[in-house]
Order: C-alpha cells, then structure tokens, then sequence
C-alpha cells in the first residue's frame, strides 16, 4: 500500500510525466511563431518533442494527402480557412474536442471555429498593404490605402506579391479581393497590381523582407507580417484597406496520425490564456481569438472585437475552396509564369496613356482589355465540370492530361493578349 501511495504522490506531483510524445507539426508559419511555440510547449510538456514542418500552404496539403494513415503527421497549422476545408472534405482531419469556451462563436459574421468541429480558430487575420516609409519618400511616391491605389503608374515596379499557389496567405488576399470586387473587376484590379509589381516572389516571406530591408516599396501582405516588421523597429507601416476581410488562421488534428493525445495538447496549449498570449510577442504580432488577451496589448494594437478593424468583405470560404485549385492555376498561367511580358503590357498602356494626356483612343482601350481581362469569366471558373477537373487526383492520367490542355490553353492566350496589348498601347493615338 506505501508503494502505491507513493506512486500516486509522485504521479501528482509530476503530473507530466507520463507524457510523452513526438508531435509533428505542418504549417506555413515564419519561425519566430514556432520557435516561441515549441519553446513554450516543450517547458510546459518536458517528456513531449514539438516537431516543425514548415511548408507552404499547398504544399501542406499535399503533404498530409500523401502519408499512410499511422504515419501523418499530428497537426496541421495554417492561415487558409479553404486549405483545412479540403483536407476535411477528404476525410484527413479529425474532431480534437479541444475547443476554449471563452472564445467567441464569431468574428463579425464569420464562424470562428469550424461549425462541425474539424479545426478550431487559433488567430485571426487580416490582409493589407506594408510598405517602407523611407524607400516612398526617398521615391515621392504617396502612402497607399487602398488596393486600387496599387494599380497607378506611380507605383510601377515599386510593389512586390508572391504567388497563391506559393503561399496561403497570397491566395486568402486574392481571393479577398476577387470576393469584394467581383471576379471581373477583381482579376482587372489584380493583373494591373501584377503589371506594376517589381517581383513576384518564391515564398510569401519574401515580400514582407524585401519591403523592410528596402529591396520593394511596397508590398501585399497577411497582417502579421506587417504589423510584426512595425513593431519591431523596421521602418514600415500597414493599413488595412477597407476591401478586406478578417479570417481565423486555424489548427487541426490530423487523422491518422501516431500520436493524437499530444496532438490534443498542443491545439489546447495555443488556444489556453497562455498559448494566446505568445501572438502578442512583438515578432510575432498576431490577434488573438481570446478577447481577454487583448488586455495585455500595448496601446494601439487592431483588435477585430471592438471595431477598430473596418472590412467590408464577408469571406465566403465555400466559395473559396470550390475554385481553390482554379484560382492557384490561374494566376500562375495570368501572372507568375508570365510575368514579364504582363509588366512589359503594362509599361506600354502606362507610357500610351501619358502620352495621350487623357484622349480617348480605342487602341489603348482595346489593350488594356486584352491584358487586364482574364480568359475565364465567373461562369466558366464555377463551371462543375472545370472544378472536378482541377481536383482531381494527380495519379489520375486522364485528368491531369485534360488539365494540362486547359492551363496550356490559359497560357497562350496570356502571351498572345499581352503581345497584342503591348503592341496595341505602342501605337495608340
């Protein structure tokens, strides 16, 4: 009996120990959120190991779609409401039950956890507008606000974006846009961004970097990025522009994974009083879900739950996973692929209408349709039959075969039109 008392008093007092657990995390996180986490965690849980996969978005997916079931990794962390909407729609999350009570239902209109429980609101996020206040006034070029401002000659070749299929946190902010605008108006808005972007960048990071380092003027950003650059004594300043919206970034169980129960602990940890308030750190420069934690903020920091963050976007993450891959595809064959000759269309309509001074002319009219028009309307990219192609398997040869036609077909046309388009504003009179 002494024995088993003393089994139990040891148990008590080290309530830890038998904890113990490799818990491998997938996200697209920058490494001064996962450090300060794994740091955190690994104190609080010494016998479990926080293991960090740091992969883009997409990738992410594709990652946890390949292993075996008993051999996934346990969580998977992100900001794209969309990417955990694909992963639960193929069965490879799990219900954690791990839910905080003190977090509200919603941020404005937006469910903040998954209605069904799947993956659970860990932060919330913003998509704006980060540029270094030195390199504008160096420049005399004037502070955006918006992302219409984004599209005017003086911001030729001073603006950075990465690419949705590179980044998360890209997508969210095209299709931000795509939804306030409307597809038509939101393509012609983001190909004359793209037009006066400087670089399209190999991962999201990059923009943010290049912007507080000097490299860009001004770049599309998620709000942490910018916010944590500020507060960390870059010269740089973000705003949120009012065609916005304000999404959770959310973490979820893997199914199939080794170890759930230290997957269970540490979604708890990063929704607990504690793990909330890590966001806070300066490097780091996230919101919160747990209204509580923005008592600890200093002065002045964007909390969404007392309306100092004005968006006018209700972000439909149905429609947005419905077109996920449309839109990924779409922009590389628009933009990323075909970058150059899409700055090079617009150079040539900037300089035409210079030169013209406000006359009217309908070659320059036709240009700027034949680059800032993309080759699907609204009806074809929610065709059903174009959708299933873009989520089908890639093992399927068929479709991939059929898919490839179709991005091939997206491509020509994006060279043809900004050939024509250059030419076009060239000649314009």
């Amino acid at each position: 009996m002494h024995l088993r008392a003393l089994a139990a008093a040891i148990a008590a007092a080290l309530p830890f120990a038998t904890l113990a657990d490799t818990v491998t995390v997938v996200t697209s996180f920058p490494k001064e959120l996962t450090t300060a986490y794994k740091k955190a965690f690994e104190a609080k849980y010494p016998n479990d190991k926080l293991e960090i996969l740091n992969k883009n978005t997409a990738a992410g997916i594709a990652y946890v779609r390949e292993q075996a079931a008993g051999s996934r990794p346990e969580v998977f962390w992100a900001s794209a409401p969309d990417a955990f909407e694909v992963l639960a729609k193929s069965n490879l999350l799990v219900k954690s039950g791990a839910a905080n009570p003190a977090v509200p239902a919603k941020v404005g209109s937006y469910p903040v956890n998954d209605p069904e429980g799947y993956y659970l609101g860990q932060a919330l996020a913003g998509y704006g507008i980060m540029w270094n206040t030195r390199y504008l006034k160096a420049n005399n070029i004037p502070e955006p606000k918006e992302w219409a401002d984004l599209t005017k000659p003086v911001y030729f070749g001073h603006v950075a974006n990465s690419s949705p299929s590179r980044s998360g946190t890209v997508h969210l902010t095209v299709e931000t846009i795509l939804q306030g605008e409307g597809w038509a108006k939101g393509w012609e808005q983001l190909l004359m961004i793209s037009g006066n972007c400087a670089a399209i960048t190999e991962r999201s990071f990059g923009v943010p970097d290049g912007v507080s380092n000097g490299q860009f003027g001004v770049g599309l950003v998620i709000d942490f990025f910018g916010l944590a650059a500020k507060n960390s004594g870059m010269p740089v300043e973000f705003v949120y522009p009012s065609v916005t919206a304000i999404v959770p970034a959310n973490i979820a169980m893997v199914a199939g994974s080794k170890s759930p129960e230290g997957a269970k602990r540490f979604v708890q940890y990063a929704l607990s009083d504690e793990g909330q308030a890590l966001l806070l750190q300066k490097e780091i420069s996230r919101l919160p879900v747990l209204p509580a934690t923005y008592a600890k903020a200093p002065a002045g920091y964007p909390n969404p739950f007392n309306g100092s963050i004005k968006t006018k976007v209700n972000f439909d993450s149905d429609l947005s996973e419905s077109r996920y891959y449309v839109v990924l595809s779409l922009f590389d064959q628009l933009v990323t692929f075909r970058h150059k000759e899409l700055v090079a269309a617009t150079k040539a309509i900037q300089d035409a209408e210079k030169r013209l001074a406000g006359k009217k002319s309908a070659q320059l009219d036709e240009a700027k349709k034949l680059a800032f028009t993309p080759p699907v309307d609204e009806k074809q990219a929610s065709d059903k039959a174009l959708l299933a192609l873009f989520k089908a398997d890639k093992k399927d040869a068929e479709a991939s075969k059929k898919k490839a036609a179709v991005e091939e077909d997206w491509a020509a046309k994006a060279k043809a039109n900004y050939a024509k388009a250059a030419e076009l504003a060239s000649a314009a009179k």
